[in-house]
């Protein structure tokens, strides 16, 4: 659960299945969902929908695919007046994509009534439909963070009768370098509004929009459940001395593209990064000496992809939380049962499979047990001597990360940086990858093939108007 300051929380999880009959929504939405076949609520509405309708803030745990939209939109369609012409609900969105999708689906819960509004306001299209259809009037507008802050700028979008905002997908708006965007806006909406905050992972940064913008949320984080078939757990039993190698070994042999490695010291760490770059494998640490400067980029170059292997103790990755993480690795095994669910659980996520991989000397046979017993499994032991390496080609990451000097400060945006490499630089969409901003530099994730040439290009040309330094950082 993340920290929030709020007193009160909300159980962790609630069952799916029940009707949606049993909530205070007016007969024609009820009729509405009946003719959408929505009849019983998937686990995040039965837990969040009851919180909402009673009008409380709420942070929600919530994916693609979860059914978070119509969570939020039924509870920003009860609390509209369709005769008041006037914006009283907003959705922020990461990307125009989703923006549509949730513009869709809002609309399809709002046949109930025949005259509410909806707007999409999002950029990569023009501007003078979308202040034409807002002069006109309109109930609800989901957007991206830049183009609503584009409209507030003109006064074309007036929030003051709003009483519902929701941020959707708020981790990867995070990531995307939002933040200070969603602030201006939030900023912007009246004191007295109900705000519902929907977020796949808890990062920091959640927490601190929580405590600037919210008022007493209650939270719903539904409990994880991983399927056996997503985690494959194996041990492998090596001398203590063996171990750091014996990492190098699983990499050549598994080849996951990104891997989070768990050692139980900082010094174990250091000597670990020392034999996979003797290995030829791209990897980089993360512990408690770091600077925080540091630690950033270490965080952002293996999220964007651009880092093979993470090398972390358990403290150091506390609320780290990766997409896509094709294998943990247990340097050594943890005494706290608990902790290595806790640890595999990183992997296997969503419609993703991952690898669990311990190493275990004869000592730890007990812990290995233990967990065995908790997890109710019987674990899987595997022999080191028959893994092979694959060609002994070196582990290459997929991504490399630029630097760009320069960051909010400078009002630089993603999409900006987007737009200068697939404009004036003549790149791809699928050849850009994670654009991260912070306060002083711009990082962007670009495919390893065309590193060079982008840097070479970027510092030609121009971002927002300016030219630019640019760098990649390699380990």
């Amino acid at each position: 659960m993340i920290e929030t300051n709020s007193p009160s929380s909300t159980p962790s999880a609630s069952p799916a299945g029940r009707s949606f009959n049993e909530l205070p929504l007016s007969p024609g939405i009820q009729a509405t969902l009946r003719q959408l076949e929505y009849l019983t609520m998937t686990p995040i509405q039965a837990a969040s929908l009851p919180l909402a309708l009673a009008g409380h803030d709420l942070i929600a745990q919530a994916k693609t695919g979860s059914g978070k939209t119509a969570a939020f939109a039924l509870a920003l369609l009860t609390r509209l007046n369709p005769r008041r012409f006037a914006v009283q609900a907003m959705v922020l969105c990461p990307t125009r994509e989703l923006a549509d999708q949730v513009t869709q689906e809002i609309r399809r819960l709002a046949r109930f009534a025949d005259n509410i509004k909806i707007v999409a306001l999002c950029g990569g299209t023009p501007m003078r439909p979308q202040i034409n259809s807002l002069e006109h009037g309109a109930h609800i507008v989901v957007g991206t963070p830049g183009r609503i802050i584009d409209h507030l700028g003109r006064n074309s979008l007036n929030l003051e009768a709003l009483n519902t905002l929701v941020l959707d997908e708020a981790d990867r708006m995070l990531d995307m370098g939002f933040y200070d965007d969603i602030a201006y806006v939030a900023q912007r909406c009246p004191a007295e509004r109900q705000t519902l905050l929907f977020s796949a992972t808890f990062p920091d940064g959640i927490a601190r929009l929580a405590r600037e913008f919210l008022r007493h949320p209650r939270e719903v984080k539904l409990l994880e459940q991983h399927e056996d078939s997503k985690i494959r757990q194996r041990f492998y039993e090596v001398k203590h001395d063996e171990r750091l190698q014996a990492v190098a070994l699983l990499l050549k042999h598994y080849r996951p593209v990104s891997t989070l490695a768990f050692c139980n010291t900082k010094q174990q760490c250091r000597d670990l990064l020392d034999v996979l770059h003797a290995e030829g494998i791209h990897a980089l640490a993360l512990h408690g000496d770091l600077e925080q400067r540091e630690r950033d980029q270490v965080l952002i170059q293996f999220a964007n992809r651009s880092c093979s292997v993470l090398v972390a103790t358990d403290l150091a990755a506390r609320g780290l939380d990766i997409e896509q993480l094709e294998a943990v690795i247990n340097v050594d095994v943890t005494p706290d049962p608990e902790i290595h669910i806790h640890r595999i659980g990183r992997t296997g996520r969503a419609d993703q499979d991952g690898w669990a991989l311990s190493l275990c000397s004869t000592a730890d046979k007990r812990r290995v047990a233990a967990i065995a017993q908790m997890m109710g499994s019987e674990p899987e032991w595997c022999d080191l001597g028959e893994l092979q390496r694959a060609h002994d080609a070196p582990l290459v990451p997929p991504m490399v990360t630029l630097q760009i000097l320069g960051g909010r400060k400078d009002k630089i945006r993603p999409g900006d940086v987007l737009g200068a490499l697939t404009g004036e630089a003549g790149f791809t969409r699928e050849q850009v990858g994670k654009i991260t901003v912070t306060d002083q530099s711009t990082y962007v994730a670009v495919a390893r093939d065309i590193a060079r040439e982008a840097v070479r290009r970027l510092s030609a040309g121009k971002v927002k108007g300016k030219t630019v330094k640019v760098r990649a950082l390699e380990d």
